[in-house]
Order: C-alpha cells, then sequence, then structure tokens
C-alpha cells in the first residue's frame, strides 16, 4: 500500500529555498468540482492533491509555474477567479476563487502559522478508530485513505501495517487496545473487525461503555449480533445501549465477502455517516468574477 505525498506532507517536506505555490479554493459558489478550503500544492516539476482536475485545475497549475518561472521577489499572494462554463470547457456552471501563494516568499512566522492552521484543520476532520489490520482492515483503509478523515488504526501485529502510510493514517501496535479506546476523542467513529471473537467482545463493551461515541460498526452476522448481545447484558450493558452497536456493517444491498467488497460497503457507510459534518474549514466569502 503506497501513498504519494499529499499537500501539507509535501508542503513540510519543502525547504525554504524551495519554490512552490499554495493553491486553495477560497469560494465556490454554485455546481463545482472541489468545495471551499480544498488546497494543492504545485512546484516547477510536481503538484500534490487536486482541486478538481479538468481545464480548472489545468489553467491553476499554468498559472502558478508561470509565476514560478518569473523573475524577482515572489511578492503577494495573488488570486484566480474562473467561471465554470463554456470557456473553461465545464459544464459545472458555478464559480470559484483561488487564492495562489508563493510558499518561498513566507516568513519563518508565516511558515508556522501556515502549518498550524492546516494541522488544526485535519484534526477537526471525522475520526475513526479502527480494530483490526487483517485482510479487510487493510483494504478499508486503502480506500478512506483518500478521502477527508482521520484513521487511528489499532492491530498488536505490528509488522501488519503497511509502509509509506499517508499522514492521516496513524498506527497503533498495542496489546492494550482498550486504553486507546479510553483515550478516542469525543465524537469518534469505531469500528472492530479483529483477528478474534474474543477481542471484538472486550472492545465492544469499551466502546459501549462511552456514552459520547459518534458511531460504531462491528463486523459480523446477525448471528454474532445476537451472541454478543446476550454476553453484553451479562456484562452489564444496558439494552438501549445495544442499539448503538452497528452490526453487520455495510450499505445494505451490496452483496460478497471479498475483503474489497466488504471494504467498499464499509466505506460507503462511514462516508454516510460523516456526511452531515464539515470537512473543510469555511472562509470569508470573496466576491467572484468571472474569467473571460
Amino acid at each position: 500500500m503506497h501513498s504519494a505525498p499529499d499537500y501539507l506532507q509535501a508542503l513540510q517536506r519543502l525547504t525554504p529555498a524551495d519554490k512552490a505555490v499554495l493553491i486553495t479554493i477560497t469560494d465556490a459558489k454554485g455546481s463545482t468540482p472541489r468545495i471551499s478550503g480544498t488546497r494543492m500544492l504545485v512546484t516547477a516539476a510536481t503538484q500534490f492533491d487536486t482541486i478538481g482536475g479538468g481545464h480548472l485545475e489545468w489553467k491553476a497549475i499554468a498559472t502558478a509555474r508561470l509565476w514560478l518561472a518569473e523573475a524577482g521577489a515572489p511578492g503577494p499572494a495573488r488570486e484566480l477567479h474562473l467561471a465554470l462554463g463554456p470557456s473553461l470547457g465545464q459544464c459545472c456552471g458555478g464559480a470559484l476563487s483561488l487564492k495562489l501563494e508563493r510558499t518561498d516568499g513566507w516568513s519563518q512566522a508565516e511558515w508556522q502559522q501556515q502549518t498550524t492552521s492546516m494541522q488544526r484543520e485535519r484534526a477537526a476532520l471525522p475520526q475513526l478508530y479502527l480494530f483490526g489490520a487483517g485482510h479487510v482492515g487493510q483494504a478499508l483503509v486503502n480506500i478512506l485513505q483518500a478521502t477527508p478523515c482521520q484513521i487511528t488504526w489499532v492491530d498488536e501485529r505490528d509488522h501488519l501495517f503497511p509502509a509509506n502510510l499517508p499522514p492521516q493514517v496513524i498506527c497503533e501496535a498495542t496489546d492494550t487496545p482498550e486504553a486507546v479506546i479510553a483515550a478516542a476523542q469525543p465524537g469518534a467513529s469505531f469500528l472492530v473487525m479483529t483477528h478474534h471473537h474474543g477481542l471484538d467482545l472486550l472492545l465492544t463493551e469499551h466502546i459501549l461503555k462511552r456514552v459520547d461515541a459518534g458511531w460504531f460498526g462491528l463486523i459480523g452476522s446477525q448471528t454474532k449480533r445476537a451472541r454478543f448481545e446476550h454476553r453484553l447484558i451479562e456484562r452489564g450493558i444496558a439494552k438501549q445501549d445495544l442499539t448503538r452497536m452497528v452490526c453487520p456493517v455495510g450499505l445494505p444491498g451490496i452483496k460478497g465477502k471479498e475483503p474489497g467488497v466488504i471494504a467498499v460497503a464499509v466505506a460507503a457507510q462511514l462516508l454516510q455517516v460523516w456526511a452531515a459534518r464539515p470537512t473543510l474549514s469555511p472562509f470569508t466569502p470573496q466576491l467572484i468574477q468571472d474569467a473571460r
């Protein structure tokens, strides 16, 4: 499982002498491919992340690279206002404002302010605590690492964690996973799919004791659910709390037992759960001028 650096990871690898342009969508109106707060980083030869692709992105990258090729000091940030109509060959019908910043023109204080702000945005993304690094867990992380979320991936078998994971995936190799549950952020989502039913039961008990959990899913059948409910009641879990346990997991109607199929169904279910939450910080609206 290999992942190219995202814009923030790439930005943190730059030196003050490296030339790059940070492109941010500061306003989006109507139908647009991405929302306000979306970013990408452009160098003379490479790009990291995307603001939506198509002619829109091509024009933004071309504008950034023309700026990088200019002689002299970088100067202040620039703006680009684009209408996604016939002039760009896109039929979305919306309009975007882009802010372009030369990172080699930032002071040390601006570097600190920018990266701190972006890290705060990332911390505000939906939080998933995933227990289990088996085949389904790996397939699920492979899908979710390309979506706006933070994943804490827990398994005692540290050799199962792939190398080169993106920064939004944090691996916890521990033989006391219940401590990770205790330390989890309020409102976080939990998903249990370990290699042992006894461990699944222990984790389920600890998660259901957290009244502030945002969502909890347990991989398994209706039979597994029924057995777990009986044992959890014996352990003091109230019947009404059992309704917070989603088992089986995954969107209904998606058939198949293959790890990839299960992962797609569960990923889609999680995205539905998170859909009502904003995933990027809003920007102050700016006047959009049609690019003609």
